[in-house]
């Protein structure tokens, strides 16, 4: 594989289990319905997991657009990279989204009446609307999410005289997991810690595009957040080890 392929697949993976999960919990005559918020925080976690085994050894596993521009600003990845990255994050999870929905349409249908749980599959919204903390609420999760990042083992970009693929992978790809999993059971609370705007718009895309009785709006008043405050808590994480380093 290279750099592009990895993230593509690596991101689809963590988007499939990751929002497979949320369709085994969510949605009606599912053999895991309403087993609640543990299930979910565990399986996006062990989705992480699975994504960054993949990724992880050819592009670093970034699997999110935040974790690359805070890399870039960090001085850990380059800038002519990122949009290649966004890019595929992107892609892959338009593509997880995708085969989510394949594999749960039937009880996609079956939850017909409850549009708000056929989106909350594909995307995260505010549990108490509110833009200021929603968005504090994902710059709190991303912040942890990319400093820690930062200062685990081989995250220096050698590793001796070799190069080390910087990015999620670097952290390894248990850690990594547990690092998310402690986001999740600690700050997801509030708008279900997107921490990765690919993770939340390309599913949203796919939400809009995928036919589904019952599908109501798919919230795209809500749709800056998860892109806004997931980049902002990358660039202050980003500034402060910098900060920090010198």
């Amino acid at each position: 594989m290279n750099e592009f392929t990895a993230e593509l697949i690596g991101t689809a993976v963590l988007i499939l289990l990751g929002g497979g999960v949320c369709s085994n919990v969510s949605l009606k005559k599912s053999l895991g319905n309403g087993s609640g918020w543990i299930v979910i925080t565990t399986g996006w976690a062990l989705a992480v997991f699975a994504g960054v085994v993949i990724a992880g050894p050819v592009s670093g596993a970034h699997l999110n657009p935040a974790v690359t521009v805070g890399l870039a600003l960090a001085n850990k990845f380059d800038w002519a990279n990122v949009p290649m990255f966004v890019l595929a994050q992107l892609l892959g999870a338009m593509i997880g989204a995708f085969l989510n929905w394949a594999m749960y349409k039937d009880h996609f249908d079956a939850t017909s009446d409850d549009p708000g749980a056929q989106l909350g599959v594909f995307s995260t919204g505010a549990a108490i609307p509110n833009a200021f903390r929603n968005v504090l609420s994902e710059i709190l999760g991303t912040f942890v999410l990319v400093f820690c990042v930062f200062y685990f083992a081989g995250a220096s970009g050698t590793a001796g005289t070799e190069e080390v693929k910087i990015g999620l992978g670097s952290v390894g790809a248990l850690p990594v997991a547990f690092i998310v999993w402690s986001i999740g059971l600690s700050l997801g609370g509030t708008t279900g810690y997107a921490i990765n705007p690919a993770r939340d718009f390309g599913p949203r895309i796919m939400h809009a595009i995928l036919p589904m009785k019952g599908k109501g709006s798919s919230n795209w008043g809500y749709a800056w957040v998860p892109i806004v405050g997931p980049l902002l808590g990358a660039i202050i994480a980003a500034l402060l080890f910098n900060f920090l380093s010198n």
